[in-house]
């Protein structure tokens, strides 16, 4: 379960937004999760739970995912597509050339302090 490192590398970071803006406690933290960043959801939500209790700083702390869905890109067409979906190969002309356009990200986009 690679999410608790996550968690623990967010907490890191958290820990140094709050001490250049001067926080001394965290209520929620909204992320951008892409559909195929890898982490799953709920186990990031249970350890999230289990570790951010364990520090001053987010004690309670909400924890809000915004799922970011995946679209990829045909080089051969132009068009893009659901990667879930359809995976690496165009619907349209069927082409293997595409990029993952968006869909991987992993970013905290808002920290709201109490």
């Amino acid at each position: 379960m690679h999410e608790l490192g996550v968690v623990f590398a967010m907490i890191d970071t958290l820990e140094d937004v709050a001490a250049e803006n001067g926080l001394t406690s965290i209520s929620r933290v909204t992320l951008d999760m892409g559909e195929v960043s890898g982490v799953i959801p709920d186990y990031l939500l249970d350890c999230w739970k289990w570790a951010s209790d364990k520090h001053d700083l987010l004690r309670g702390a909400e924890l809000a995912i915004e799922t970011v869905p995946a679209v990829t890109i045909c080089n051969a067409c132009g068009k893009t597509y659901p990667t879930v979906e359809y995976g690496r190969t165009c619907p349209y002309c069927g082409s293997g050339e595409t990029v993952l356009q968006q869909g991987n990200e992993f970013q905290i986009r808002d920290v709201t302090a109490c």
